[in-house]
């Protein structure tokens, strides 16, 4: 052997040596272990582990996200506020860190703090006398979480992603540990799943439903197949047909449109209400970064839209809804929208690699729509005019090419657990006594499908708003899994609710509200060496109110 190639055997080696050493490493690094390990890195788990710091307690947030905030950082800077009295405890703290931050003359970029219209979702967006801020631009939302994180030294592990088939270690009805994707493994006294997907409280074999329960499941009206029940704008209220050469039903249907029938009114199903992403966009000519066109687009995925437009619809920016620096929260309106009606079915239970790929369709339908509507000639001459001024925001998501880093994941799995919470409950129409917080907004759901109609045309169905009679509780029971499936895990995301009490259930606020109840109850929990089922409610009320968290209106 000649002295290169003794050279080259013994890099090799090394090298081989290095990966060696690596992969022993790797499996035979020691647990971590906490009193709390909370599984997400959504604003429920940063709550969460807010809470479980000032209550004394060790805890680790094991996040599959390497951005904090989830919704509430990842574009939806509209907050669905409802009534924000029903807002106390670290939520309203966060709310009121958000409007500090715009109290500073520096947080006004691109438009003078004057110059803000101060819109809110049924509320002022910036509120003096309770200095709170409700309408806010991503990253200071994600600034916040950041903020917190470094305040209460809350070891925060990313990119952590639980092993779904192997990772839950149950011993005796608890979960003792949890192992991800990377080989880590989580011990913990008590656990919290604050992910929107409830993969945690799956892989822990914890009762849930994905899809829509039948009315007649909880004597409900507002839950099943809503066929003919028509709400907000988000239907087609002129007669357009669905296929490809109007009319001709040989020649097959647009894209987006199912070819299966919808289902009898109030039946439960399957199907799960659109998701989308919340986009961030600008019209300040030095902020903004024009709309992008997608790899594959097809203009033709948007036929039926140039349809809408042809019939006179002319609502396009509706839900460009202002938030500071002239920016917007982009969301669904009209019949065709940001929504990818009926394509994420399978995201609940799928596959990691399923999900991503879901992502990615979402991504690309929604770009493809941004990009069609600003250059389209079927698109209206004025519409197209006015999307000329408006762009990706520019100094936001600066590491995903400006574009969220979070599909809102406006439902998935639901836990069915120690009480179920329904309209009735929603309505106040039954009494909750043992209430963790409040929610008061509009029971709202999004469409689920878009099919054809009996008269051959097309249409929407699933979008539902219906009014609660005011603030209303949430039980503690919703949080918290069946004893006998699992006595130390709280969920305070994918609640224990029916569908239609989830869509006012679901607000980002509300999220928050819960993920801090839940780090208390599981820090009495420890205290008392107790199930979190038994653990008494004249206790946790105390923390609760103490904390100032609103139970009552």
């Amino acid at each position: 052997m000649n002295k290169k190639s003794k050279m080259i055997s013994k890099l090799t080696w090394i090298v081989l040596f290095s990966f060696s050493c690596l992969s022993c490493s790797t499996s035979s690094q020691p647990d971590l272990e906490a009193d709390i390990v909370i599984y997400g890195g959504t604003a429920s788990a940063v709550i969460a582990a807010v809470q479980a710091k000032q209550s004394g307690k060790s805890v680790i947030v094991v996040s599959p996200d390497k951005h904090l905030g989830g919704l509430s950082s990842g574009g939806l800077g509209f907050t669905d506020t409802g009534d924000k009295s029903t807002i106390g405890g670290l939520a309203r703290d966060f709310y009121h860190r958000v409007y500090l931050h715009y109290e500073d003359s520096a947080a006004w970029r691109w438009q003078q703090h004057s110059e803000y219209g101060n819109k809110g979702q049924g509320t002022p967006a910036m509120d003096g006398d309770a200095r709170t801020m409700w309408i806010f631009e991503p990253h200071v939302a994600e600034q916040v979480f950041e903020d917190y994180v470094k305040e209460f030294e809350i070891d925060v592990r990313r990119d952590e992603w639980l092993d779904r088939d192997a990772g839950v270690r149950m011993e005796k009805g608890q979960i003792v540990s949890i192992t991800t994707l990377s080989g880590v493994t989580y011990r913990g006294k008590m656990f919290i799943d604050a992910t929107y997907e409830g993969d945690l409280m799956a892989a822990a074999g914890v009762s849930y439903h994905v899809g829509r329960e039948a009315n007649s499941v909880y004597g409900e009206k507002w839950n099943g197949i809503q066929t003919g029940v028509l709400h907000h704008k988000h239907w087609f209220a002129s007669d357009i047909s669905p296929y490809k050469i109007p009319g001709d039903s040989t020649s097959g249907l647009l894209y987006g449109i199912s070819a299966e029938l919808p289902g009898a009114y109030g039946e439960g199903d399957h199907r799960l209400q659109a998701y989308c992403f919340r986009m961030c966009l600008s019209n300040h000519p030095d902020n903004r970064v024009a709309f992008p066109k997608p790899d594959g687009y097809n203009p033709e995925n948007y036929e039926l839209l140039a349809r809408v437009f042809a019939s006179g619809w002319r609502e396009t920016f509706e839900k460009f809804d202002p938030i500071p620096n002239r920016k917007t929260d982009t969301n669904n309106h009209g019949p065709f929208s940001t929504d990818f009606i009926g394509m994420n079915y399978d995201y609940p239970e799928a596959r990691y690699e399923r999900r991503r790929e879901i992502i990615k369709e979402h991504e690309d339908y929604q770009k493809g729509l941004m990009y069609f509507l600003a250059n389209d000639p079927s698109v209206p001459a004025e519409v197209r005019e006015e999307m000329a001024q408006w762009g990706l925001a520019k100094d936001e998501f600066t590491d995903n090419g400006n574009w969220p880093h979070q599909l809102y994941i406006r439902e998935a799995r639901r836990m069915v657990g120690a009480y179920v919470m329904t309209e009735h409950d929603t309505f106040s129409d039954r009494e909750i006594i043992d209430p963790i917080g409040m929610g008061s907004y509009t029971l709202d759901s999004h469409n689920a499908q878009r099919y054809v109609k009996p008269d051959g045309f097309v249409q929407n169905e699933g979008d539902i708003g219906v009014s609660t009679k005011g603030p209303y509780r949430i039980s503690y029971g919703s949080v918290i899994p069946k004893k006998e499936e699992c006595e130390n895990l709280l969920v305070p995301v994918c609640v224990s609710s029916s569908h239609i009490a989830f869509g006012s259930i679901r607000m980002e606020p509300v999220f928050m509200i819960l993920g801090q109840s839940a780090a208390l109850a599981a820090s009495l929990a420890i205290d008392r060496q107790c199930a979190v089922q038994d653990v008494k409610y004249s206790e946790l009320e105390q923390q609760l109110i103490a904390q100032q968290q609103i139970l009552e209106k």
